[in-house]
């Protein structure tokens, strides 16, 4: 009955139906409603997680800001705790406060709801999480579920039993009364088409319920079995299996030992193949794909023997790859493993209850549980590897969603890895590989966590030390911790030096640059940008960190005021992403030309990169360049005149900058440019409507893709200098746009959404969106009611 969390951190999908529980839903209620920390308690499978979710799903109008989701059943290390918690907020902390701290400053004012999921294995860390908020907000609320409770004075309890059961022998004329019956019914219907409660078997379901002392997880894995027995064989085997374990007495099994024994029989009814399967792939903590699961279960390549098609298959028996195939399907089947979808196809996770089972057998056979978990890891490194390769191309937004799809897995590779004797230089290998995704995805705390841990047990000079030390300064830098960063960046620097390893001497360069360019010396970062443009990139040098190289190489020359310079860098450096088809230092580049037009006060064309920069950060969930890049829009909308959009901006990059640093970093330019489009608009607009306009904004910024959604297609500097918003613009009267476009390009102009376009074309909304953008970027539109004015006239 537990539930899996998707990775926008909302709540968990529901695949299966949810039994009635109607009561237990009316008290979660009713205690949300007067306590701010209520704990749903209850044996592994009694279905916390789903009761949980439907209670959040129930009271979430109540909370402005949302429901978000936190599962805790990946982690093992405490300190990742608040981490997860943001991570789950979407707050991308780059402050130097301790994570617990910044968390709370981050939700001082929000009003929200909080579901921490499976806090058992990490109490007194989601004791301190929920203490802090508790203490450090007024509007934020928590929901947790735990197999024990968290133990705070503030902690409201609501003990979740198991479904209630009927006597077998009583009044079973109304059967749907009974959710332990209902659930059976339902799971059986399943795996047996038409099955339903009749008069001749309501006796012998209720007795199969009272004998699984009405758990939910219980009941869903004996149902599987109808596929090959009906009920009344299914409590005889069941009533045998019970005689055997309790010795013969007819006592019942204590509520624990029956979900054992559940589990148990539902591992018998596997084949070999499966509960070896089942045994490997506990080693994943999070959902995984196919791939992932082959390279877990199948091992290192055959044996002799069954290369000659000849291995048994025993305990730990190599499997086949092409096995791995029937045992996962076999484990779907049998309720074991979960299907879900995830950013490139199906994937697949094991609830945790049944997680824990696998692991305890695993690690009944000697040697397996460290064979697989370093299969695991390899396989991890092998795909960050592969990530990072291509990270200078045009998969990025593929890169950023599997690699966060897989974030649980990467957890456990790297604390598998800085864990155990022997294994510390895969964990740096692995963290350092992972450079981009701390840096660019918003992870610069957790990122930094694992480079210190692995830092710390990797002391020789190497070069994956060599390299793990700049990244630590480039992360210690994004969290406004530059004298750390700079050392240690130059640490990197010389020991890349004396290794002769010019390609991680090059990243240390970036490095120190950047973090020169931070502390405002700006001859000196230009003379050093300017040198290491100059040289171009080195063998192995990494082009998403060359192409940075120019970006602060122009982002020196505009604050110098040579914007023509600046300009120039900007274009060279636009060529080269475009070549690749690269969308995250684009998005930079893009910003940087923005600036330095407004350096040349060329509001037009500042206007229009800012917009196309907004849509490639966005794509790769880059916030903080999102938030810069509204400030920037905000400014210039101020100076074409366009207040009313001025305000909203500003509302909504205040809303963003909210989860990263509210202070804008202490930024004194970034602070008067606010201020200044601030007073600006307030003076024209007059207060109150600046203060609609301004909180219009502000509930925009709740939502990313809205927020960039009004920033990229309301009306811009065009409009605000007297052109109507409907008309055409000149440079459309020789387009021509392909057939699928001119359909989508018919369902704008007739006000449908891009979702609404999505399904009224049987598309991805993602392609439809892309239909939009090309459309708009081929017309020179900024806005979809130019394209339906632009369809009007063509009709």
């Amino acid at each position: 009955m537990g539930g899996s969390a998707p990775r926008d951190h909302h709540l968990p999908v529901e695949t299966t139906t949810f039994v009635d529980r109607r009561g237990e839903l009316a008290a979660g209620r009713e205690l949300l409603a007067r306590t701010r920390l209520v704990t749903l308690t209850g044996p592994g499978g009694v279905g916390k997680t789903r009761l949980a979710a439907r209670i959040a799903a129930a009271v979430r109008r109540t909370f402005p800001d949302g429901v978000r989701f936190v599962h805790l059943s990946g982690l093992d290390d405490p300190a990742l705790v608040p981490l997860a918690a943001a991570d789950a907020l979407d707050l991308h902390d780059h402050s130097a406060r301790p994570p617990l701290q910044a968390l709370v400053e981050r939700l001082r004012d929000r009003r929200l709801l909080l579901l921490v999921d499976n806090c058992e294995h990490l109490l007194p860390a989601c004791a301190e999480l929920a203490a802090a908020l508790l203490h450090g907000t007024t509007g934020v609320r928590i929901l947790a579920t735990s197999r024990h409770r968290l133990g705070l004075t503030e902690e409201h309890l609501l003990d979740v039993r198991p479904l209630p059961v009927p006597d077998p022998d009583g009044d079973l004329t109304t059967p749907e009364g009974y959710p332990a019956l209902a659930l059976f019914a339902d799971r059986a219907a399943a795996v047996v088409p038409g099955f339903r409660l009749t008069a001749a078997n309501r006796g012998a379901v209720a007795r199969l319920c009272r004998r699984l002392d009405g758990l939910p997880l219980a009941i869903e894995l004996a149902a599987v079995r109808m596929r090959v027995l009906d009920v009344e064989q299914l409590l005889d085997r069941l009533d045998d299996r019970y005689r055997l374990l309790t010795g013969g007495s007819p006592a019942a099994l204590p509520r624990h030992q029956t979900l054992r024994a559940a589990v148990d029989w539902s591992h018998e009814l596997c084949d070999e193949r499966e509960q070896l399967a089942w045994a490997r792939l506990s080693v994943l903590a999070g959902s995984f794909d196919l791939e992932t699961a082959e390279v877990v279960c199948a091992g290192e390549g055959a044996s002799p023997e069954e290369a000659e098609g000849e291995a048994p298959v025993g305990p730990a028996a190599p499997l086949r790859s092409d096995d791995v195939l029937d045992a996962v399907t076999g484990l779907v089947d049998k309720s074991v493993l979960s299907r879900e979808s995830g950013p490139d196809g199906i994937r697949y996770r094991l609830l945790d209850t049944l997680r824990q089972y696998g692991l305890d057998r695993l690690r009944r056979l000697p040697g397996e549980e460290a064979a697989a978990r370093r299969r695991q890891r390899e396989w991890m490194l092998g795909r960050a590897a592969a990530c990072e390769r291509a990270w200078f191309g045009p998969g990025q937004r593929e890169i950023v969603a599997r690699l966060r799809a897989d974030q649980d897995n990467l957890r456990t590779a790297l604390d598998f890895s800085l864990s155990t004797p022997g294994e510390a230089l895969s964990g740096l290998r692995l963290a350092g590989t992972l450079w981009f995704y701390w840096h660019a995805c918003g992870a610069p705390r957790e990122g930094r966590h694992w480079l210190d841990r692995a830092l710390a047990a990797n002391p020789d000079p190497t070069r994956e030390r060599a390299r793990g030390l700049w990244i630590a300064g480039l992360l210690a830098a994004a969290t406004h911790d530059l004298t750390a960063g700079l050392a240690l960046a130059r640490d990197a620097r010389a020991m890349a030096d004396d290794l002769d390893d010019a390609a991680e001497a090059a990243h240390a360069e970036y490095v120190i640059g950047v973090i020169t360019l931070f502390m405002d010396d700006l001859p000196t970062a230009l003379k050093h940008f300017e040198a290491s443009v100059a040289r171009g990139p080195v063998p192995g040098q990494h082009l998403s960190l060359y192409g940075l190289d120019q970006v602060e190489l122009a982002c020196a020359l505009g604050f110098l005021g040579e914007a023509e310079r600046a300009v120039e860098v900007c274009e060279r450096a636009r060529r080269m992403c475009e070549r690749h088809g690269e969308e995250w230092v684009h998005s930079y580049v893009l910003r940087m030309l923005a600036l330095a037009h407004t350096v040349r006060r060329d509001w037009q064309q500042a206007d229009q990169h800012a917009r196309h920069a907004l849509r490639l950060k966005l794509a790769v969930h880059d916030v903080t360049g999102i938030a810069l890049t509204l400030d920037l829009l905000a400014r210039i909308a101020t100076e074409t005149g366009a207040h009313e959009r001025a305000a909203v901006l500003l509302g909504a990059a205040d809303h963003t900058w909210a989860g990263i640093d509210r202070d804008r970093w202490g930024s004194a330019a970034l602070k008067a440019t606010r201020r200044d489009s601030e007073s600006r608009s307030r003076e024209v607009l007059g207060p109150p409507d600046f203060r609609r306009a301004y909180e219009r904004g502000r509930g925009l910024g709740a939502d990313l893709a809205e927020t960039v959604h009004y920033a990229v297609h309301d009306a811009g500097p065009r409009e605000a200098k007297g052109g109507r918003s409907g008309s055409p613009h000149p440079a459309t009267g020789g387009v021509h746009l392909p057939r699928r476009e001119t359909e989508v390009a018919e369902l704008v102009a007739q006000g449908l959404a891009n979702q609404q376009i999505a399904d009224r074309l049987i598309i991805a909304r993602r392609t439809a969106e892309g239909h939009v953008e090309r459309i708009l970027g081929k017309l020179g539109f900024n806005n979809r009611s130019q394209i339906a004015a632009w369809m009007t006239a063509q009709r």
